[in-house]
């Protein structure tokens, strides 16, 4: 039985004996055939919006429109959708002032490079477009408190404008339940402060911030409201195939919008977890396998089914090292993943550190399972460093998961660990 998970901008394969597989957990995106081609739909999408009047009628009379857009991390086909945005707001307002706002979060700036390869050179060219900065208090300013206590500053872009649109794409987010919607103002254009306060170790601890859930869950709650607060007015959220093409859009209202989006990508991610003692995943390739920080989103498909003690394989290129020094120490400082993990759990809220999110998910994930990471591109010893193996093929992976679980254990496989919904 031949396997294919995807690796960079290509694959890794693996053969398995069948009787050795207890299942193979995939997203029926890949499956799903659209009536229409990625243009037509994004079309149909802004011509239907949900819960809201078109864009083209919310621009009227407006001078500064802002379009919040995703940034080089995520696979958003901007060069098809931007397009549309832009033509929307000048059908309604012609001389209407508009800027591309970077949703960067707490991600390093989008380079020029990474713009024209997400837009094009036409937009690149003609547009105005600014890279947000969650770093500087002169760029961001406060704007309200958060239902959580904390204060939401976000992009004085934003703030300032007087219609704030925001495109992006849907899919299973690992705490906020989905991507999408309201995560284009936080953490897309907040603060580093209220993106800290957001994500914090109480709040990740919630057995309500999971994979595909945004009932009663903390994370959703504070995003929600701090949407609403900066005046998004108008979404338009694609959803993706695993090789990244529309295979749907949604319009209109942020939360109504989002909402139908997310009840489309469930009806197809969503599969029953299959427990087993070896989990073969993958972060589905690029832009998502740059770095051991979004390495991570995967691995927690992988833990809703892999048995306690067994080992997570996981392929990513993680090209760009751990995502962050800082990130790395928090693994790595510690002697243990359970050490790691009993410290992170245990942070104030207005004391929360960078990247401590992303390592108190993973020290979790440690605590239940071995994890090995499959690349070609990382250097082993970084891995390592963060109490995790690395070996350069899957065949290497699943001889070093059987000297643990022995070589007649079961296998579960998740060939893409971000597209799923494990219950």
């Amino acid at each position: 039985m031949k396997i294919n998970v995807p690796y960079g901008k290509s694959y890794m394969s693996l053969e398995l004996d069948p009787a050795r597989v207890a299942g193979v957990l995939e997203s029926r995106a890949g499956s799903f055939v659209p009536d229409a081609d990625e243009a037509t739909l994004v079309r149909r999408a802004l011509e239907a919006p949900v819960g809201s009047p078109p864009l083209s009628f919310l621009a009227k009379g407006k001078r500064h429109a802002v379009i919040i857009s995703s940034d080089h991390t995520r696979p958003v086909p901007s060069r098809i959708t931007m397009p549309f945005l832009l033509s929307e707001i000048r059908k309604g307002s012609p001389d209407c002032r508009i800027t591309i706002l970077v949703a960067t979060g707490m991600h390093r700036p989008t380079t020029r490079g990474e713009l024209i390869d997400k837009y094009g050179e036409l937009i690149v060219g003609r547009e105005e477009i600014v890279v947000h900065d969650a770093y500087s208090p002169d760029k961001n300013v406060l704007i309200g408190t958060l239902p959580s206590g904390g204060e939401l500053r976000i992009d004085r872009v934003a703030a300032e404008c007087d219609l704030l649109v925001a495109e992006g794409f849907i899919e299973p987010h690992f705490f906020a339940g989905f991507s999408g919607g309201r995560k284009s103002v936080l953490p897309g254009i907040a603060s580093k402060e209220t993106v800290l306060w957001n994500h914090n170790s109480l709040f990740i601890s919630d057995k309500n911030a999971r994979t595909g859930n945004l009932d009663g869950n903390p994370i959703h709650r504070d995003m929600l409201y701090a949407s609403k607060a900066a005046g998004l007015k108008f979404i338009l959220n694609v959803v993706i195939n695993s090789e990244k093409k529309i295979i749907a859009a949604y319009s209109g209202d942020p939360e109504q919008a989002h909402l139908a989006g997310t009840e489309f990508v469930s009806s197809l991610a969503k599969v029953g977890s299959v427990p087993a003692d070896i989990v073969i995943t993958s972060n589905g390739g690029y832009p998502l396998d740059r770095n051991v920080y979004q390495t991570v989103k995967g691995m927690t498909a992988a833990e809703r089914c892999v048995k306690e003690g067994g080992v997570i394989i996981i392929c990513s290129s993680c090209a760009d090292g751990a995502g962050g020094d800082f990130f790395r120490r928090l693994l790595a400082d510690a002697p243990d993943a359970k050490t790691a993990y009993a410290s992170l759990c245990g942070v104030d809220p207005g004391r929360t550190e960078f990247d401590q999110w992303e390592a108190q998910i993973l020290a979790r994930v440690l605590c239940r399972a071995d994890v090995i990471i499959v690349s070609r591109d990382v250097d082993p010893s970084l891995v390592r460093s963060m109490h995790m193996e690395c070996v350069p093929d899957l065949d290497s992976a699943l001889a070093l998961a059987e000297k643990k679980v022995g070589n007649s254990s079961k296998i579960t496989v998740i060939p893409d660990g971000i597209a799923v919904i494990a219950e």
